[in-house]
């Protein structure tokens, strides 16, 4: 899929992997709210498509985002911009990269803040720069963490460790990152995205996309149950549905006969109710 009408975002299929790159280089890729409607519009239209089972999201140039795109009249935070225009201009599905079924990786190949920050740990795994500048900078800017950051980050990595990050606004690096809990891996800069990709690649090819998607929706769902016995009583329900369909099978036969699996459910049709998004 390569839509000529994205002007901020380009998005190139490898196979079943799809790239996803900002594409403001010339503004260390802000966020705008072209940019945020464009990439929800391309992650609507990918994760209705069954042969893409891997989505890898990256920067174009030395930034992965560095913010909100800034602007001195104190418009910035104001609420007085509007995405009214690009929601008319990209019709169709718009999702969050929450609510999808095909699993999403940040390659943080440079600097993000803030927006840029917020966006990148929406995504199910990360791939960072090791001198990455990294920070949700929000207080130094005179307003407060967003996008559901107050929420995620203390259960991402801890309450001491969030508020280390939420209340000082401190730039930390990728490599910290690691460390804290925020990415699964930390590689010089030019092996960011080769490192994602090859990281999508084996999703797409060993993971079955439906065991993919239930694996991401109820470990979403689950952050905010306080019934274990409730989560337990779901987990076991889908399980056993797993074990019955067909992937199962292959998922066993395949490995016992040292080949690559050929997944045959559908992520778009054969998602159980309770595992949709």
């Amino acid at each position: 899929m390569t839509d000529p009408s994205y002007d901020v975002i380009t998005v190139e299929e490898q196979g079943p992997v799809a790239l996803i790159t900002l594409n403001r280089p010339e503004r260390m890729n802000a966020w705008t709210w072209q940019m945020s409607t464009e990439l929800q519009h391309a992650f609507g239209a990918l994760d209705d498509r069954d042969e893409i089972r891997a989505i890898v999201v990256t920067g174009a140039g030395r930034a992965f985002c560095a913010g909100a795109d800034l602007d001195p009249s104190g418009a910035t935070f104001d609420g007085s911009r509007s995405r009214t225009e690009f929601d008319e201009r990209y019709s169709g599905p718009r999702k969050h990269a929450a609510q999808l079924k095909t699993p999403v990786i940040g390659a943080v190949n440079g600097a993000a803040v803030g927006a840029g920050l917020t966006m990148a740990l929406e995504y199910d795994l990360r791939v960072v720069a090791e001198d990455a500048k990294l920070g949700a900078v929000f207080n130094r800017r005179g307003v407060i963490p967003d996008a559901d950051l107050l929420w995620s980050l203390p259960r991402m990595i801890g309450y001491a460790r969030a508020m280390d990050l939420l209340l000082t606004g401190r730039i930390f690096s990728g490599r910290e990152a690691v460390e804290l809990g925020l990415a699964s891996r930390a590689v010089p800069k030019e092996q960011v995205v080769p490192t994602a990709l090859e990281m999508a690649r084996d999703i797409a090819t060993n993971v079955a996309p439906v065991s993919a998607a239930i694996t991401k929706q109820l470990a979403r769902q689950f952050q905010t149950e306080v019934d274990r016995s409730a989560a337990l009583r779901l987990e076991s329900e889908l399980f056993a549905w797993a074990g019955q369909q067909p992937d199962a099978k292959e998922g066993v036969v395949a490995f016992l006969e040292k080949r690559d699996p050929q997944w045959t459910l559908s992520k778009t049709g054969d998602l159980p109710e309770r595992a949709r998004p």
